[in-house]
């Protein structure tokens, strides 16, 4: 399977030869697309051919641009190769209130009791406790609002008191930027699978093609939490190059999932295919993820 996150961060231009991908700067590299995951133009001088295009987008890598600010802000989703893409849509677009419900419950108890062992690692036991309680108490639809209790909780307990999502600070940074990786990955397995990623459970704004790329991807934010606060201070004023390409490398850590150490990218595709077969079958069964101190997966 796909191992390889490639990041470009210096002008370059971006060729296919052979099922290769060419990357020509001030020497030229050759890689096999069929081992790229992910693939970030970071540098904005760079090109690309539109056979190159074609072909990561057929070997289902997702490609990432950056805007002016060096943020990713946009992804090549592969049109569906699933085999029952109708089907798949047929059954997100029938699919019952009360099962969205339960899913939604699903993706936050798992959200929140990672977030829990976010903080467990990060030497807050305390807060842990208060949140992983929280996570048991989770009902259908989350109409207690819990994501939003547990959130007020964890953040300022994860970096400091008085810490906010609005700052405009390096940390808030930094997760967006890791956010945004993880959001693209999702986006890329929904769209293979034969999911329409606007057609949400819980988020539902008409203005975002990805509200069903933000349902799933919850589970998996506390990974970039996780890796923020290990190398992030409150004292960082800006992303340095060696921070971006941390972050960028969030696909290929460890996570357990399904009670197996798999890496966040497979971890991903397993909790999209529940999801496919949790809509066929009318059942709340996902495959979520449970987090695990940092460590690169070890592919076989």
């Amino acid at each position: 399977m796909p191992f390889r996150n490639v990041m470009i961060e210096s002008p370059a231009h971006i060729s296919l030869s052979n099922r290769q991908l060419i990357i020509r700067t001030d020497s030229e590299h050759s890689l096999a697309v069929e081992d790229i995951s992910a693939l970030l133009l970071e540098s904005r001088a760079s090109t690309i051919t539109a056979a190159a295009l074609s072909y990561l987008g057929q070997s289902g890598c997702a490609v990432f641009v950056c805007d002016e600010k060096h943020m990713p802000c946009a992804v090549l989703e592969p049109f569906s190769q699933h085999s029952r893409a109708l089907g798949v849509l047929k059954a997100q677009l029938e699919a019952t209130e009360p099962l969205k419900k339960r899913l939604w419950q699903s993706i936050v108890t798992a959200k929140i009791a990672n977030q829990a062992a976010c903080l467990s690692l990060c030497g807050n036991a305390g807060e842990a406790a208060a949140l992983k309680r929280m996570s048991e108490n989770v009902r259908s639809g989350d109409t207690d609002n819990v994501e939003a209790l547990a959130a007020q909780r964890y953040f300022p307990a994860l970096f400091y008191s008085g810490f906010s999502r609005g700052n405009d600070c390096a940390l808030n940074a930094a997760l967006n930027y890791g956010y945004a990786i993880i959001r693209g990955s999702v986006a890329r397995h929904l769209a293979v699978y034969g999911f329409v990623p606007a057609l949400g459970l819980h988020h539902k704004s008409g203005l975002n093609s990805f509200n069903l790329a933000d349902d799933v991807m919850e589970a998996f934010r506390p990974v970039v939490d996780l890796l923020v606060c290990s190398f992030i201070t409150e004292d960082d004023t800006e992303l340095t190059q060696q921070i971006k390409r941390m972050l960028f490398n969030v696909l290929n850590l460890d996570i357990i999932s399904g009670g197996q150490h798999h890496s966040v990218a497979y971890a991903v595709e397993r909790l999209v295919h529940s999801l496919s077969r949790s809509l066929f079958d009318g059942k709340a069964a996902l495959c979520l993820p449970e987090l695990i101190d940092i460590q690169q997966h070890k592919y076989e």
